[in-house]
């Protein structure tokens, strides 16, 4: 099954094991993916976004 292009925050959240809590006050660290926002007010993640995202804190851990 083809992964999602654009994901719901809540699905991120599940992904990443966070709570939304955390996961904003890395936002405000500048250390979360980027979220994109819809007309409608909903945010997504895109799935490049956050795939890049999981890279970058793998290579901080090494």
């Amino acid at each position: 099954m083809a992964r999602p292009q654009m994901l719901k925050l809540p699905e991120v959240l599940e992904e990443i094991g966070m709570s939304r809590a955390a996961f904003y006050r890395m936002r405000a660290r500048g250390q979360a993916p980027r979220l994109r926002k819809l007309p409608n007010g909903q945010v997504r993640v895109s799935r490049a976004d956050l795939d890049t995202w999981w890279e970058r804190c793998e290579q901080q851990a090494a």
